[in-house]
């Protein structure tokens, strides 16, 4: 199985560490937005999204990506981390990006997200927060949901 990682990492690498352990499990490369092009990604069968947390959404080169991407056929997940816990009440850090996969014709299997340190804005002043994160036990999270992706892709599809 083709699989491909696309993440955007700005500020401490966070998402990075984060995508290459998921890539890891998957067999699966890890590039930046600005290093595929949108034709690329419907390639592949699977194409996994991340970044850190901005504002509440993923880093907007994701956007513009799969904005001009056409995915149908294509299974996605996504990854984030974040300085603070997502708010599924609030539609989570994730509903945005899952949205517009989803609209371009992706079958959208999942998402990730664990604490990454963040040290933004006025959070510097205290020298940020989740200094460790990730974690040795969010890599191996990580892993395990790779792990949980490749079980249910091996599985027989209910329309074949």
């Amino acid at each position: 199985m083709r699989a491909l990682l696309v993440c955007a990492t700005i500020h401490h690498g966070n998402t990075m560490r984060v995508a290459e352990a998921i890539a890891d499990e998957l067999g699966a490369e890890v590039r930046r937005p600005w290093e595929v092009s949108a034709d690329e990604l419907g390639r592949y069968e699977l194409v996994g999204l991340g970044s850190g947390i901005y504002y509440g959404r993923h880093h907007s080169s994701l956007f513009k990506l799969v904005r001009r991407a056409r995915l149908i056929g294509v299974r996605a997940f996504v990854l984030y981390t974040s300085g603070f816990p997502r708010v599924p009440v609030l539609n989570g850090c994730d509903a945005s990006l899952k949205r517009l996969l989803a609209e371009r014709g992706a079958e959208v299997l999942d998402s990730f997200g664990c604490r990454g340190y963040c040290d933004y804005g006025p959070l510097k002043l205290v020298g940020g927060i989740n200094r460790d994160r990730p974690s040795e036990e969010d890599l191996e999270a990580a892993k395990a949901f790779a792990r949980r992706l490749m079980e249910r892709l091996a599985r027989p599809s209910a329309n074949t």
